[in-house]
């Protein structure tokens, strides 16, 4: 759970994720100034701080990592602000566990989901045109690649590059553009999401930041797989012998 100021949202959060379907949950704590730390440990859970606020894919990077270190088989990425179910873990996780697949998306985009969850119309329509280009860049037929509740095999994280990605909120582009690079199987599935003042969310600004940052790393996949410009963030990082002894 990637968390910045989440003290308001997190406890609720916390109470709804179905019980046995997560092994160990861990907080990052980002520089938070709000107590979130101190509340995450109160519920039981294993908190990693940062002193100050490096960004959200830092945050990222540095939970991999521990559950990495930690054994998982799965790592699931859940908000700590309750806009995505909790209870969508358990359906998340089973095309991993079944062998389907080794990245599964929680889609908020399936039928009249957005609206009815209040997402504002220009996130709709930017996130709509965002999946239209990823869709032709990759070939694929998904219908978010935009969502902050994914569940990743513990295979795939090994193999990605992930501590080259930025530290910023670009970090979900790049790491689904590392998993087509790389021929994993990404999954969906529908979820219910709801936005409601206590929920996180990019602003105007930071989400035409973000918009940018994924068309250029669709352009940079495109390159890479035409053999014009390789880029070492879409290859996957020669494994020491000494880790598959370890696993």
């Amino acid at each position: 759970m990637p968390a910045y100021n989440s003290s308001r949202t997190l406890e609720l959060t916390v109470r709804h994720i179905p019980k046995g379907v997560a092994e160990e949950i861990i907080l990052g704590d980002d520089g938070s100034t709000d107590g979130t730390a101190e509340l995450a440990e109160r519920l039981g859970l294993s908190v990693i701080r940062h002193e100050r606020n490096r960004g959200y894919g830092a945050n990222q990077k540095s939970l991999f990592d521990e559950a990495l270190k930690r054994g998982a088989d799965i790592v699931v990425l859940l908000h700590p602000d309750y806009q995505y179910d909790p209870e969508a873990i358990r359906p998340l996780i089973e095309p991993i566990l079944k062998g389907e697949a080794d990245v599964v998306l929680g889609s908020r985009m399936w039928g009249n989901a957005p609206r009815e969850g209040g997402m504002p119309t220009w996130k709709i329509m930017a996130n709509k045109f965002l999946t239209f280009v990823e869709n032709l860049a990759f070939r694929k037929r998904l219908s978010e690649y935009h969502t902050g509740l994914r569940a990743y095999s513990a295979r795939f994280l090994r193999a990605a590059p992930y501590h080259l990605n930025a530290d910023g909120f670009v970090f979900d582009t790049q790491i689904l553009v590392q998993a087509v690079a790389l021929g994993f199987r990404i999954a969906e599935i529908p979820v219910r999401c709801r936005y409601f003042p206590e929920a996180s969310s990019v602003g105007l600004w930071e989400g035409t930041k973000y918009g940018l940052g994924t068309l250029r790393e669709v352009l940079r996949y495109l390159l890479h797989k035409a053999g014009i410009l390789k880029s070492k963030l879409l290859i996957s990082p020669p494994r020491c012998p000494c880790e598959e002894q370890q696993r």
